[in-house]
């Protein structure tokens, strides 16, 4: 398998896995992508599902890159993917499936661990800078995946008071190869900062650079192996054969991932891109619009991304065809109230307790009459002002988290400025 950037219409320039891999970002700006898209057997998909998540996961990967040895892979996969993933019945047929039981307690893990571990066999103990910029959980995702990886040092660019606490303390307690920068800005400034670093060719001649956020091949394609799960473990439950997905979004790599299992053979009805306030793409969807614009904060930050790069990706994988993504993609977006809102309804009515963007999919299963499920992207601790600003009660923490709290919290403080963030990084 070979991989071109989305802008690269004429497939004139292949690379190999770990050269799109450590590219991170295509010469040409665009996201990389693979040259053909696979087809599964969900016959085996569903068998594998039956013995392990890693399995099946392992399955699909190989599909993918089929460059890589089979054993290693496999390894890698099982050793990323040591926790459960669960679709849960909330109550009266409304389904969710919880992607936030790994390390971090977000669906980032899927990603980022994936990455993490194929990474280091790809990267063969050579010096390597990874650059991620974060609004919320990928940070600690990222620094939790490449913890300990030999040669690999990770910098993570933070908006400055603009990420809770917990998913600040999961950030800056972890020591070791993890570099964090408190940024002053927003999560978009940080998303330019790294994209900027990318495009300086000074920079990339002294030193090796990649990206960890769902830009980078290694942490995108690994989201699409739990729709493929979340199918089989949906269609136990309900003998369905098509569910509708509805996705929580921010930068639209997990909405994006979800387009290509389709593309590889899901059956699925229809998408719901759910959206806080940042609405860009819903807005696409009602208008055939689509604005770019500096982002809004909300209560559910991790989703507050005025300048989805993965649209780039989704355009991709309709060919350029805006009108067909229109017909199977649906919009939906909330304010800060209505999430408060949706929170409060699911504890009273049903006993759950949701973080904020989950309920976002909540609010966007019930209000399109959804058949099928929502993702739920984060453990609502992680947001526990929220959840008491919602229901009077703050959620325990669970007692990894509660540990980080506890713990001493060491950052860099840059402003959102490129010379800042290259001075830092030649610095090291």
């Amino acid at each position: 398998m070979k991989y071109y950037s989305t802008r690269d219409t004429g497939r004139r320039h292949p690379h190999a896995l770990a050269e799109a891999a450590f590219i991170g970002l295509a010469p040409d700006g665009g996201l990389f992508v693979p040259e053909r898209i696979p087809q599964v057997d969900m016959a085996c998909v569903e068998r594998l599902a039956e013995r392990s998540y890693a399995d099946m996961a392992a399955y699909v990967a190989g599909l993918i890159m089929d460059d890589l040895d089979a054993d290693m892979l496999s390894g890698a996969v099982h050793a990323a993917y040591d926790f459960p993933i669960r679709l849960h019945d909330i109550g009266e047929g409304h389904y969710t499936l919880e992607l936030f039981h790994g390390p971090t307690f977000a669906f980032k893990d899927f990603g980022a661990r994936f990455m993490g571990r194929i990474a280091g066999l790809l990267n063969g103990g050579r010096e390597l800078t990874v650059l991620a910029a974060t609004s919320g959980d990928t940070g600690s995702a990222v620094a939790h995946g490449f913890l300990g990886v030999e040669g690999v040092r990770v910098v993570i660019l933070y908006p400055s008071g603009k990420v809770s606490p917990l998913q600040e303390a999961q950030m800056t307690t972890i020591g070791g190869n993890i570099c964090p920068l408190r940024v002053d800005g927003t999560f978009d400034d940080c998303q330019r900062l790294v994209k900027e670093m990318f495009g300086d060719a000074e920079l990339r001649s002294r030193m090796r650079i990649t990206s960890a956020n769902s830009i980078n091949l290694l942490r995108w394609l690994p989201q699409a192996f739990y729709y493929f799960y979340g199918w089989t473990a949906w269609r136990r439950a309900t003998g369905g054969k098509t569910p509708d997905i509805v996705v929580p979004s921010g930068n639209y790599g997990n909405l994006a991932a979800g387009m290509l299992a389709r593309r590889m053979g899901l059956p699925v009805r229809r998408f719901v891109a759910a959206s806080n306030a940042n609405d860009v793409v819903p807005e696409f969807l009602r208008t055939r619009e689509y604005r770019p614009r500096p982002s809004v904060r909300t209560v559910a930050n991790a989703m507050d991304v005025g300048a989805p790069s993965n649209f780039e990706r989704m355009v991709w994988l309709y060919g350029g065809d805006m009108e067909a993504m229109r017909r199977d993609l649906c919009g939906y977006s909330c304010g800060d109230d209505e999430i408060l809102a949706l929170i409060a309804e699911q504890k009273a009515r049903f006993g759950y307790v949701s973080d904020p963007h989950s309920a976002v999919g909540y609010g966007a299963a019930k209000a399109l009459g959804v058949d099928g499920f929502w993702l739920s992207t984060a453990h609502a601790a992680k947001f526990g002002d929220v959840i008491a600003r919602a229901t009077g009660v703050e959620p325990p923490l669970p007692e990894a988290l509660a540990a980080a709290m506890g713990k001493v919290r060491h950052a860099v403080d840059i402003a959102a400025e490129a010379g800042a963030l290259k001075e830092y990084l030649l610095s090291m």
